[in-house]
C-alpha cells in the first residue's frame, strides 16, 4: 500500500529514465508502432507561433492556433509551444495552450520537459492541476454529448427505430447520414424511412459496437461473447468485420485491435475524433447552413416546414439581422434568418433541454415545425449552432461580445469561456510588458475596456474580470483621469450590497494588484525595490543625522567653484539614443529623472496617489 502511495506522489522522472522513456519511445514510432506525438514542423506559421510563445503574446497565439497550426508539433531544436512557453514564464500562453489541446503527458520526454523547463511554481502547479497524466481533447465535450443520445429517454429525439434481435433501438437519421455513407445513400434515397431490421445472423454486440463507434463513443476493452449470448468471440469479430464493411465504416475493428494499449488507444481515439467531427461539421454546413432560409420578419410565421423533410430536421431556430446604424436607407424591411436544426444537438444548451423536456409548446411534436425565436444576430446564431454540432468556435473579436451574451443566455458555458478566451487573447493587443513599457494612450486601444469588464459583470465571467483589470494597470495612466473610468470604479463599489466603508472594491484591488506586478517586473531584476521606500539619512554612531557634517561640505565644495570661478554644472536627465539624439526622461507629473527605473519607481507612487485622489473625490473608502 505504501509502495502504492509512493508510485502516486512521485510527479517528475529522473534523468535516466528520461532518457530510457525517449529511447524507447523513438524504437516504437521507428517501428511504426505509435504515432509521433510531436511532429517536426518547419513551416512558417508553426515558427510563429513559436516565436509568440517565446514573447509572451497571446494574441498572435490565439491567431496562429484559429489557423490550425499544430500545437503539439516541434521545432528544428525538439521545442514544443508549451515547452517555450513554460520555459520563458508566460502563464496565459501555457493556459492557452493547454486548453487547445496541447499535450503534456506523464512518462514521454516531451511531458517531463514541460515540468522541468517550468520557469516558476505557478506553471509547474497549472501543470498538475491539468492533471498532466492525462492530454486534454477538446472534441471530448462533443463526443460526449453524442454517445449520451443512445442512452437518453427524454425528450426524446430518435427518429428512425433499428431492431436488433427482440429489442428496438432508436437512432437519429442525422447522425447516421454524416457518419455512415451507407445509411448517407439509403437514407437520401428514401428520407421518409422509420425503421430499420439487422440481419438475424449478425451478433447483437457486433451492431452495439458499430452504433457506440457512429455515435463518437469509446472503443470497448470487451466483448460479450460466449454462453449466454449465443455467439462465441470469433463470431462476434467475425461480425464487426462485416457489418463495418457493409456501413462503410472500415477503422472500426482498427480502433478495436487498439483499444488494448493506452498510447494507442488515445492516439487512435483523437484520430476518430478528428475524422468523425469533420463528417459532422461536413454534413452540418451542406444541409443545416446550407438550408438557411432568409424572409422578412412580418412572414416569418407564414413558414410552414414539414417534420418529414430530407435533412430530418425537427426544429427552426430564428434570428432576427440586426438594423444597421450606418444604412441611410431608414425604411429598409427588416428581415429574418432560419435555421433547420435537430433537438438532439440543442439540447447541449441547458437552456434548450428545460424547454424541450417541459410542457411548453415547442417540447410537443406536430407536422411542422415550431419556430423557436433566438435573441441575437443570425451571425451570432451561425457561430451557437457551428459549436453545438461541431465544438468548433472561430469567430473574430468584433463579434466576441455579442456571443458571450448569446452562451450566456443559452448557458452554454464552454462557449462563454471561448469568447472570453478571444477577448483576453485576441485584445490584449501587444503583451502586457511591451504595452507598459510604450505607454499608448486611451486612443490606440483596439477593443472597449469599459464594455468588457460590464459584459464580464453581467455574465459573471472571472477570466474577463481579470483581464480588464490588468488591461487598465498596465495602461492605468492612459485611464484614469477620465470620467469613465471614475464611473466605473463606483459602479464596482456599488456591485457590493450594503456595503460598509470598510469593504474593499474588487475591481480596484484588482487594479492595484497589476499595477504593483507590471512595475515589480522590472524592480525585482534590477534590484530597485528600495526605491519605493524612503530610506532614513544616516546616523553617527551616537545615532545622530550626518546633516550638519554634509551642511559643511557643500559649502566647502561651493567655495571651491567659487574660488575657481567655475560654476556648477547640474547635468540633465537626458536618455542617450542612437545617432546623437537625447530623450528628456519626466515622469507623469512633468519631474526630470535620470533614468527610466527612477520614472518607474515615481511613476508607480504617483498612480497610486491618483487613485486615492480619485477615492477621496468619489467619497469611497477601500
Amino acid at each position: 500500500m505504501e509502495n502504492m502511495e509512493n508510485t502516486e506522489e512521485r510527479t517528475v522522472l529522473r534523468k535516466d529514465q528520461l532518457e530510457i522513456s525517449l529511447h524507447n519511445e523513438k524504437r516504437l514510432i521507428k517501428e511504426g508502432t505509435i504515432k509521433d506525438d510531436n511532429p517536426l514542423d518547419l513551416s512558417e506559421p508553426f515558427r510563429e507561433l513559436c516565436s509568440a510563445c517565446r514573447r509572451g503574446d497571446l494574441k498572435a497565439c490565439q491567431e496562429k492556433i484559429t489557423e490550425g497550426v499544430n500545437v503539439n508539433a516541434r521545432d528544428l531544436y525538439d521545442y514544443t509551444p508549451l515547452i517555450l512557453a513554460s520555459l520563458c514564464g508566460h502563464y496565459e500562453v501555457a493556459q492557452l495552450l493547454l486548453e487547445s489541446g496541447a499535450l503534456c503527458e506523464r512518462d514521454t520526454f516531451q511531458g517531463e520537459r514541460c515540468l522541468y523547463n517550468a520557469l516558476n511554481d505557478r506553471i509547474r502547479n497549472l501543470f498538475l492541476e491539468y492533471d498532466y497524466s492525462k492530454s486534454t481533447d477538446p472534441l471530448q465535450p462533443l463526443a460526449a454529448h453524442t454517445a449520451s443520445l443512445l442512452t437518453r429517454e427524454t425528450p426524446v429525439t430518435t427518429d428512425i427505430t433499428v431492431a436488433v434481435g427482440d429489442q428496438d433501438i432508436g437512432l437519429h437519421k442525422f447522425i447516421l447520414a454524416a457518419r455512415s455513407p451507407y445509411f448517407r445513400t439509403k437514407l437520401a434515397a428514401a428520407p421518409e424511412t422509420t425503421t430499420w431490421k439487422l440481419p438475424s445472423a449478425t451478433p447483437p454486440e457486433a451492431f452495439a459496437a458499430a452504433i457506440r463507434y457512429l455515435y463518437l463513443g469509446e472503443a470497448p476493452r470487451e466483448l460479450r461473447s460466449g454462453p449466454g449470448t449465443g455467439f462465441t468471440e470469433s463470431e462476434v469479430f467475425t461480425g464487426i468485420d462485416k457489418i463495418s464493411k457493409y456501413l462503410e465504416i472500415e477503422s472500426l475493428m482498427d480502433s478495436l485491435l487498439d483499444s488494448g494499449d493506452r498510447r494507442r488507444a488515445r492516439q487512435r481515439r483523437t484520430t476518430e475524433l478528428a475524422k468523425g467531427r469533420e463528417q459532422l461539421e461536413e454534413w452540418f454546413r451542406q444541409n443545416v447552413l446550407g438550408h438557411r432560409v432568409v424572409v422578412e420578419t412580418s412572414k416569418v410565421n407564414d413558414v410552414k416546414w414539414d417534420r418529414n423533410n430530407a435533412i430530418f430536421a425537427d426544429v427552426l431556430l430564428r434570428a432576427d439581422e440586426l438594423p444597421d446604424e450606418d444604412d441611410s436607407a431608414a425604411d429598409e424591411i427588416p428581415k429574418s434568418a432560419l435555421f433547420p436544426c435537430h433537438r438532439a444537438m440543442l439540447l447541449r444548451s441547458e437552456f434548450f433541454q428545460a424547454m424541450f423536456t417541459s410542457s411548453f409548446r415547442e417540447a410537443h411534436v406536430t407536422n411542422d415545425l415550431h419556430i423557436i425565436d433566438v435573441d441575437c444576430s443570425p451571425d451570432v446564431l451561425e457561430i451557437i449552432l457551428t459549436f453545438l454540432y461541431t465544438e468548433r468556435a472561430d469567430f473574430p473579436l468584433e463579434i466576441a461580445i455579442d456571443v458571450l451574451f448569446a452562451a450566456d443566455m443559452l448557458f452554454i458555458e464552454k462557449l462563454k469561456t471561448k469568447a472570453a478566451v478571444v477577448i483576453s487573447t485576441l485584445g490584449s493587443g501587444v503583451s502586457q510588458s511591451e504595452a507598459a513599457r510604450t505607454r499608448g494612450t486611451k486612443d490606440e486601444d483596439d477593443i472597449d475596456i469599459y464594455a468588457i469588464i460590464r459584459a464580464a459583470w453581467l455574465t459573471r465571467v472571472q477570466r474577463l474580470e481579470e483581464f480588464a483589470a490588468r488591461f487598465l494597470a498596465y495602461r492605468l495612466e492612459a485611464h484614469i483621469d477620465s470620467p469613465e473610468f471614475a464611473e466605473l470604479i463606483q459602479e464596482s463599489a456599488a456591485r457590493i450590497q450594503a456595503r460598509q466603508e470598510t469593504d474593499s472594491i474588487e475591481l480596484l484591488d484588482d487594479i492595484r494588484f497589476y499595477l504593483n506586478e507590471r512595475f515589480r517586473l522590472r524592480f525585482d531584476d534590477a534590484g530597485l525595490d528600495e526605491l519605493m521606500e524612503e530610506q532614513p539619512p544616516p546616523a553617527n554612531g551616537d545615532g545622530t543625522a550626518q546633516g550638519d557634517d554634509m551642511e559643511k561640505i557643500i559649502e566647502g565644495v561651493e567655495a571651491i567653484n567659487v574660488a575657481n570661478s567655475t560654476p556648477v554644472i547640474v547635468p540633465e536627465a537626458t536618455s542617450q539614443q542612437p545617432y546623437g539624439y537625447t530623450r528628456e526622461i519626466r515622469t507623469l507629473d512633468g519631474a526630470l529623472v535620470e533614468d527610466e527605473f527612477d520614472e518607474d519607481a515615481m511613476n508607480y507612487q504617483i498612480l497610486l496617489e491618483k487613485l486615492d485622489a480619485l477615492l477621496e473625490r468619489l467619497n469611497l473608502d477601500a
